[in-house]
């Protein structure tokens, strides 16, 4: 799978100068630089075309194209990028717990990876949208770990792990995950029901996430919010499809696809003159 993949084109996607090697310092760079330069978007199932999964596909799409996507694309891309370093590397899935109660048991509808490091294994996720990690996470329950953005924390749960975020002074789950590992094609049923389901949330409505140092933007349709890392956050409500592209493609740095004018124009239909 590695042989076709461009690492050099994907270093410079990300704006990673210098060598690259399998060990902390470099995984621990190309997470950060990854989360904060392919913003996390869902652009594709809003204009009906389910993401691709295959390693052209996402190069193709996410690295040459001047795209972002959601967490299958970011995670299996990361994935490459590593594997192509000499990481070792296992995909994992997960059962999302944000906006739900902690005994939820969803979808495994989330995905994850594990690296194999010479001192132990680490866990990283680059496509958690609005909380996306932009660290790496020793895979040890029990301890606050500091990121570059807020403190995560792994805690046992049940035959698994628990992944939390500390916003504020309050700890907030993510998801749920267990050890075992996945392949590539694990993730194409439910990536489809994802992107394709008129129920999925990926379908019926626009969502677009980035970290930045000391911040993250999000978007979720019309409202537009920066979280600051010192607790400020700034909101507004974008005045209509004009404004919705102008911050895509400014804010979150997106190239635009073919197609969004009329996707906008379902979600955010003229108003009815009185």
């Amino acid at each position: 799978m590695t042989d076709s993949f461009d690492l050099d084109a994907y270093l410079r996607r990300i704006g990673h100068e210098g060598s690259v090697a399998p060990d902390l310092a470099t995984l621990q760079a190309l997470v950060f630089r990854h989360a904060c330069t392919i913003p996390f978007e869902n652009l594709d199932p809003v204009l009906g075309r389910p993401p691709l999964l295959d390693p052209a596909s996402l190069q193709r799409k996410l690295v040459q194209g001047g795209r972002g996507g959601y967490c299958f694309e970011q995670n299996l891309l990361l994935r490459q990028a590593l594997l192509a370093i000499g990481f070792r590397v296992t995909a994992h899935t997960a059962r999302v717990l944000w906006g739900q109660p902690e005994d939820h048991v969803g979808a495994r509808s989330h995905m994850l990876l594990r690296v194999d490091l010479d001192d132990g294994p680490r866990i990283v996720d680059v496509g958690f949208g609005g909380q996306t990690l932009t660290g790496v996470l020793r895979l040890e329950p029990g301890i606050e770990q500091p990121t570059p953005h807020e403190p995560f924390r792994l805690l046992p749960v049940d035959r698994g792990l628990k992944l939390q975020a500390k916003t504020g002074e309050e700890w907030r789950s993510l998801y749920r995950f267990d050890l075992q590992e996945q392949w590539p094609v694990d993730y194409e049923a439910a990536n489809w029901y994802l992107a394709t389901h008129p129920a999925s949330h990926f379908v019926t409505g626009l969502i677009a996430a980035r970290p930045q140092p000391g911040s993250r933007h999000a978007l979720r349709n019309a409202d537009y919010a920066v979280h600051r890392l010192d607790g400020g956050t700034e909101r507004r409500t974008l005045a209509d499809a004009a404004e919705v592209k102008s911050v895509l493609a400014g804010v979150f740095g997106l190239t635009l696809p073919d197609g969004l004018d009329q996707a906008l124009a379902r979600l955010f239909p003229p108003a009815t003159p009185r």
